[in-house]
């Protein structure tokens, strides 16, 4: 799938649930969420492995589930397995933060996960529970020592920066990835939605960090990483893994994008940003067939935007929040 603007599409984001077992500061609400889909709104395992199947007909070479926290979704070993058996198919992915991964590790590898990305935006056990409203870090990073002992490379740790309160861990988090093989991922804090955490003068440029980094440590070009996504990647010289730098404020990689989404109610959307969205759950409800499943994705990769327009804020009309869409 190539689209208007030259791009070729073969990844796609899957979120199997809007709902998540933290609270996450600048991403949901305290009390939780407003309005939670039920089993009748969201996508059966099945529908979502056919959805998968006729994307993958159409060029979809690569999945990462998501959510909010897609191993609270019950049964996902089971849609990894029906994942894995399509033979265009040739990697799948987890984004987690971790909370459940280790009791469920060797159960997702079996059925074949390929590798895993973690969310930690703090390695201090109390500045943790604060940003996840209560959650505990030791669970989390057992589940990153499973992952690494399971072999589930690349392993990637995602890391939101934001000023004043976890910008000072920089260099812990580059020393983690110096002492182990992980790489690990700093993000310019986005608004992703109208949660009041969010501020502009929270947002620390990717270069600037970079510039931090570099005064401790000797930064060389990296070997290819799998699935390197829109983040740029250094090793440590000397170390054993990879820092890398997502930068979505400051040099957005639009230009590069080949993903599209499906959200777990099953809207297929061409960015995280953009608002134009075609229903899959309603064509499946009409009986549609997979040939005519594939033109909705067709139309989904026509409406995808030349590139995001975060720096205006999410917008009240957005009425999708990241944990509805999949990060």
């Amino acid at each position: 799938m190539v689209d208007r603007f030259g791009r070729e599409i073969n990844y796609m984001r899957i979120s199997v649930t809007d709902r998540c077992n933290l609270r996450c500061l600048y991403c949901m609400p305290e009390e939780g969420i407003d309005y939670k889909l039920t089993h009748k709104d969201i996508l059966s395992l099945e529908e979502l492995a056919r959805l998968t199947r006729v994307a993958a007909s159409v060029g979809i070479k690569k999945v990462r589930l998501t959510g909010g926290e897609p191993l609270v979704r019950k049964n996902i070993e089971k849609l990894v397995e029906y994942i894995a058996e399509i033979p265009e198919i040739d990697d799948i992915a987890l984004t987690t933060n971790g909370v459940k991964f280790k009791v469920m590790a060797t159960r997702l590898k079996k059925a074949g996960l390929k590798r895993v990305n973690f969310s930690l935006d703090s390695l201090k056990p109390e500045r943790f529970s604060y940003i996840t409203r209560g959650g505990d870090i030791k669970p989390v990073m057992e589940g990153i020592f499973t992952a690494l002992e399971l072999g589930l490379n690349p392993i990637k740790i995602n890391t939101v920066v934001i000023k004043g309160f976890n910008d000072d861990e920089v260099l812990e988090f580059a020393k983690l990835a110096y002492d182990y093989p992980l790489h690990i991922r700093f993000i310019e804090f986005m608004p992703v939605g109208d949660i009041k955490f969010w501020n502009e003068d929270k947002l620390i440029k990717s270069e600037k960090i970079k510039s931090r980094i570099e005064h401790e440590f000797e930064l060389a070009l990296p070997d290819k990483i799998v699935g390197s996504g829109p983040a740029k990647y250094f090793k440590l010289r000397g170390g054993q893994g990879s820092v890398g730098f997502i930068s979505p404020m400051s040099n957005h990689f639009c230009g590069e994008c080949n993903r599209i989404r499906l959200t777990a109610d099953g809207k297929l959307r061409g960015c995280l940003y953009s608002k134009e969205e075609v229903d899959l759950m309603e064509a499946i409800k009409q009986n549609a067939n997979d040939d005519e499943l594939a033109e909705i994705f067709l139309e989904a990769i026509n409406n995808k935007p030349r590139h995001h327009n975060f720096g205006s804020g999410w917008g009240k009309e957005n009425e999708r929040k990241m944990y509805q869409i999949g990060g």
